[in-house]
């Protein structure tokens, strides 16, 4: 790990430790623990295996984006090669930036492929897991509507989760409608620089072409993807079952501090809250947390001190056993998540 990259976790983490605490000492501390001692544990267990359901589902993404580029990995490859990539999401500030470089070395390395192959798979992922959260976050506050008023927290929550997305959608767009202009131009950009800064070994114009034939391909397996309809359809349906399974791993979380949430509003709430990951925390920690506990309390009337124990149930689950999981596969494979 570089020096940078030191202080990059180090700070992230000594935020995501901050964050935490204002956190805990706006809700009560004791009482957090208090509902944690008094959590159920047969249903603790449920919301951890509902969590390795929604691994599973978009780990199977990956597989078959892959097998739509020519790569071939098994299931479980591949399950471990996505908990190695979310391993780096959750462990990164800005999350996806660390994940996606890590998990195309994963993925090249497993399968004997090429770096930009497995770059435009696990990005394919991502992108992808954004269509059916726009989905889930309209039908769950469509029928939340039907039933109560908006309050001014949640209005706000979901016109800023609608402008980020168009933001992310519009950029997408133009760089697809221009990425021949890209090719053609970034390549002479970058590589001058590259070379005086001696972090390739090639020349100017040997890394330029480089470049430029690294990102043609890239393009080329994305267009690959995106014409597979077949395959794109099945994509999309598992990345449905994955937040389905974090809906209902969320639900277990709170079933067993005894209490119920209508799936209706969590299948909304998730989506939201971990838009918190685009903080400069590792993997939105803390962040997210934070956010879950903003909008669960004025929906649910549900006390805040029982509102994070859940959270924190929940997040267990989704947010340290990946780490775990995907940390053991990193070292197993040989990959070194920072450099």
């Amino acid at each position: 790990m570089s020096e940078r990259d030191r202080h990059a976790v180090l700070i992230g983490a000594l935020g995501a430790l901050a964050v935490f605490t204002i956190l805990l000492f706006v809700v009560g501390a004791q009482n957090v623990i208090d509902s944690l001692l008094s959590a159920d544990l047969s249903l603790v267990t449920v919301t951890f295996l509902l969590a390795l359901c929604w691994l599973a589902a978009w780990s199977l993404m990956l597989r078959t984006v892959l097998a739509t580029l020519g790569v071939d990995i098994t299931a479980g490859t591949s399950f471990f090669v996505y908990a190695g990539a979310v391993f780096a999401n959750n462990v990164t500030p800005f999350g996806q930036a660390g994940g996606e470089p890590v998990a195309a070395l994963l993925i090249s390395k497993v399968s004997d492929s090429r770096y930009e192959t497995g770059l435009v798979g696990i990005a394919t992922v991502d992108v992808l897991n954004v269509v059916p959260s726009i989905s889930l976050i309209f039908v769950g506050v469509s029928y939340y509507a039907t039933t109560t008023a908006l309050g001014d927290r949640l209005a706000t929550a979901v016109g800023s989760a609608v402008a980020l997305i168009a933001v992310i959608v519009i950029v997408m767009v133009l760089v697809w409608r221009y990425h021949q202009t890209i090719i053609d131009r970034l390549p002479g950009i970058i590589a001058p620089r590259l070379s005086k800064l001696r972090l390739e070994r090639f020349e100017s114009e040997t890394l330029e072409e480089d470049i430029a034939d690294r990102m043609g391909r890239f393009f080329e397996n994305i267009e690959r993807v995106a014409t597979d309809r077949w395959r794109l359809a099945t994509v999309v349906g598992l990345s449905l079952c994955g937040w389905l399974f974090q809906t209902a791993a969320l639900m277990a979380a709170f079933a067993a501090l005894g209490y119920s949430v209508p799936p209706y509003v969590l299948l909304f709430v998730i989506p939201l809250a971990n838009l918190a990951g685009s903080t400069p925390l590792p993997g939105g920690l803390a962040a997210i947390e934070a956010a879950f506990v903003a909008l669960l309390v004025p929906i649910t009337g549900i006390e805040a001190s029982a509102i994070t124990a859940a959270v924190l149930i929940f997040r267990g689950a989704i947010y340290w056993m990946p780490v775990v999981i995907g940390g053991v596969s990193v070292s197993a494979f040989g990959i070194r998540a920072f450099r």
